[in-house]
């Protein structure tokens, strides 16, 4: 009997069988402008690091190389739906009141009508500028919801997009006839008879926008991870916000998204730091992540389904984050089912270099 068949049939099993038994190492990253730790005179490989997570804007082909010598994975963060540069010079693509107004700035954030097709043409020829020149090892999409600010303990909510172009896509899909006469009209009829309708359509708005960018990473560089930075309520927050407002559906997401990242800023949210570990936790349950270990060092046994990688605040605004304060942060940002971790930001670990040692610490020597 001729063998080589059944050697050819054990090879291609044992190939077949790698993707389930792959073991992931657990992330652990920085998020901002990480060259600004180089420039102080330090090295990603020696504070324990494996990975960056850069902002778009600081990505350059010298930071790229320096980076990957050094041992760490190459995140980008791309910013999604923030408008606040595009609206200049395009004002059809203004969030919509339900007044019939342009919405104000919300703070310092200002977003865009996520159903503008030329802007979201302009997102997908950036984010493929960015594949073309780098091979990096994800995308994090930021900015992902509806006009808001979160990053506040007194968060700005306001309604929208209520522009004719939305309410005419929102009629189109569910098949609705809209009465009204101006843009407010409509804009009530819709709050007052079809609100549940409404919601979910926005909802899948947001998740059609994460699938087209999805589409363009998996085209272009299949291997690289689509993350999602997202706002970190609980449901039922602030008259359950998250959907009703921002349009975010965690569950949704994860169903999308390779990883996702709660941005866990505990201060900015007026959080204590159990609060933490309490959220991870939570969002591993509800999407069914998870590893087999909670410790820092060994190889992860991933689940299928996405991964978990909060990113958690170093950064001194409001208020000052101590180093004690950030290595409680840290730890508890480090728990199961979480398989990597980050902070935000680079600039508040150089300006304390106590806390520079608390992340060597926990990323070379993990959890005592």
């Amino acid at each position: 009997m001729n063998k080589l068949p059944i050697i050819f049939l054990l090879l291609w099993t044992f190939s077949c069988q790698q993707p389930a038994e792959q073991k992931q190492t657990f992330i652990k990253g920085v998020y901002g402008n990480p060259a600004t730790l180089l420039d102080a005179g330090y090295r990603f490989d020696s504070l324990g690091m494996n990975a960056v997570f850069v902002r778009s804007i600081s990505l350059n082909r010298e930071f790229f190389d320096i980076a990957t010598q050094q041992g760490a994975k190459v995140f980008v963060e791309f910013p999604t739906l923030n408008g606040k540069d595009y609206l200049k010079d395009h004002p059809e693509a203004w969030p919509i009141t339900e007044t019939g107004e342009k919405a104000e700035p919300a703070d310092w954030f200002m977003g865009i009508c996520p159903t503008d097709p030329d802007f979201k043409n302009y997102r997908i020829g950036q984010l493929k500028k960015i594949l073309h020149e780098f091979k990096v090892d994800g995308i994090f999409l930021d900015y992902v919801h509806w006009h808001a600010q979160f990053e506040t303990k007194d968060p700005i909510l306001p309604e929208t997009c209520f522009c004719d172009r939305c309410t005419g896509q929102f009629g189109e899909s569910t098949r609705i006839i809209i009465p009204g006469d101006s843009i407010s009209h409509k804009a009530q009829w819709i709050l007052k008879n079809k609100d549940k309708e409404w919601r979910n359509w926005r909802s899948e708005v947001l998740n059609g926008w994460i699938a087209d960018m999805g589409d363009v990473v998996d085209e272009i560089q299949p291997e690289a991870k689509l993350g999602i930075f997202y706002c970190s309520w609980y449901p039922a927050d602030y008259d359950s916000a998250l959907y009703r407002i921002l349009g975010i559906d965690p569950k949704a997401i994860s169903e999308i998204a390779d990883v996702m990242s709660p941005m866990l800023f505990h201060q900015m949210k007026a959080r204590p730091t159990t609060w933490v570990g309490e959220y991870v936790k939570w969002l591993g349950d509800l999407i069914e992540a998870g590893s087999k270990s909670e410790d820092l060092n060994q190889d992860l046994n991933q689940k299928f389904g996405p991964q978990i990688w909060p990113i958690i605040q170093s950064h001194n605004n409001p208020g000052i984050i101590s180093p004690e304060e950030f290595r409680q942060v840290m730890i508890e940002g480090m728990k199961a089912p979480a398989s990597g971790i980050m902070m935000f930001s680079d600039q508040s670990l150089v300006e304390n270099p106590e806390k520079i040692r608390v992340m060597k610490n926990l990323y070379t020597e993990g959890i005592k």
